[in-house]
């Protein structure tokens, strides 16, 4: 799956229980934060609280220009499963540590 799939499919199945804020780092290095979002095909349109440099309130942005996504979320991981995160396959509990 090409990375800008992978950031369609976390826009679109973004759960209703988290918080539609965060930061996106596009691959020109501009830092966007925002309070909320919509999607639509290829893009996703931000919306920040407070206007940029350049007085914008609202930025699209396609996903083949994400870099990354930032979130100030202190939700537990479990609740990203939702987005179809999930614990690696080799992921097992660790053994109890012996008292030495």
């Amino acid at each position: 799956m090409e990375t800008a799939e992978s950031w369609r499919a976390l826009f679109d199945n973004w759960p209703t229980h988290l918080e539609r804020r965060g930061s996106v780092l596009s691959k020109q290095g501009e830092s966007l934060w925002f309070d909320n979002f919509l999607v639509a095909g290829n893009i996703v349109l931000l919306e920040r609280a407070a206007p940029d440099a350049f007085g914008a309130r609202k930025v699209f942005i396609g996903y083949d220009s994400i870099a990354l996504v930032k979130l100030p979320s202190t939700v537990e991981l479990k609740e990203f499963q939702s987005m179809g995160f999930r614990p690696p396959r080799g992921d097992k509990p660790a053994a109890p540590k012996s008292a030495s």
